[in-house]
């Protein structure tokens, strides 16, 4: 008789941490868009220490993904392979550094550095009142509203790479263009250090106003987006073409897929009006893209991230 012996499985090959695995973890309650698989593990690192015990131990054959508060993300309905790592509690310090600098970890929102900074009477950092999301996505893709973006305010960021080692990383280091940054995509921030200058409160409090208002005005933040979906054509110059204008023109306002649809607020954001799959919404996505090739010659580029697996079917 012939001997068989069961492979170990993936949580069995992880090593021993002090936060937290789940496996088979449903993504979707974990995303703005509120679509999308589950991860075959999801892990929470109690601290950046236990997050480079994690890295160093991990196995190089297990994909490891990092997701943020999945403002900016759209997970397909597969799920995803490997484990996903999301940063919670141990990464959401926010301190005044002195007159002019504060540092913040990773998975604090955006909004929530804005607020910080006006309760500590700096100016500069207001324009992270109109971004969704937290630092670490804020980070790698150069966030950016209101004439602002991460790389005019960045001093530098500490990271850990795949293999579990603690760097730091200057301003330069990130090679920042519009909305992308060079830096390596294995590389998973952990706080960051900003550049702010001191400020008048009421000042500072009037233009986080003004940008509350201008996004409820303009945005469907009150229904289950993304964000931006796509990048502006013309970068952040102001002459340069608008990606919501190249949909407009396109005809695409208000489009519909399954559950998934164009805005009509904004036509640069897609909604799940309720029973949206991912498929839903990335096929919308790509038919937005084809109706502004064909009618403006422009290829949209995406600027949500889509990420995991295809559904079987």
């Amino acid at each position: 008789m012939t001997q068989t012996h069961a492979l170990p499985s993936l949580i069995d090959r992880l090593p021993t941490v002090r936060g937290s695995y789940k496996e088979n973890a449903p993504l979707a309650p974990l995303t703005w868009f509120r679509v999308g698989g589950a991860a075959d593990i999801l892990f929470t690192p109690a601290d950046a220490d236990d997050l480079a015990t994690f890295l160093a131990g991990c196995p190089d054959d297990i994909p490891v993904l990092v997701v943020g508060v999945g403002s900016n993300l759209l997970v397909r309905d597969g799920g995803i392979d490997g484990v996903v790592i999301r940063l919670g509690s141990g990464f959401t310090s926010i301190e005044k550094v002195d007159d002019t600098r504060m540092r913040a970890g990773c998975a604090v929102p955006d909004i929530m550095l804005a607020k910080a900074a006006l309760d500590a009477g700096l100016t500069g950092l207001e324009f992270y009142r109109g971004i969704p999301g937290a630092l670490g996505g804020a980070l790698r893709m150069n966030a950016g509203a209101y004439g602002r973006e991460t790389k005019d305010v960045l001093i530098e960021a500490e990271a850990v790479s795949r293999n579990g080692e603690r760097v730091t990383l200057s301003n330069a280091d990130f090679g920042y263009s519009y909305r992308h940054s060079e830096v390596a995509d294995d590389l998973i921030f952990t706080s960051a250090l900003f550049q702010a200058a001191p400020g008048d409160k009421d000042e500072i409090k009037a233009r986080m106003d003004e940008i509350t208002s201008s996004r409820e005005d303009s945005q469907p933040i009150k229904s289950r987006t993304g964000g931006s979906t796509f990048k502006n054509p013309g970068g952040t110059n102001p002459d340069g073409p608008k990606a919501w204008k190249l949909i407009d023109a396109a005809g695409a306002r208000g489009l519909k897929r399954g559950g998934a649809q164009v805005s009509e607020q904004h036509c640069n954001f897609l909604i799940n009006t309720g029973d949206a799959t991912g498929s839903d919404l990335e096929g919308l996505g790509e038919e937005v893209r084809a109706r502004v090739k064909e009618t403006s010659g422009i290829e949209l580029q995406w600027e949500i991230k889509r990420v995991g697996r295809e559904a079987q079917t």
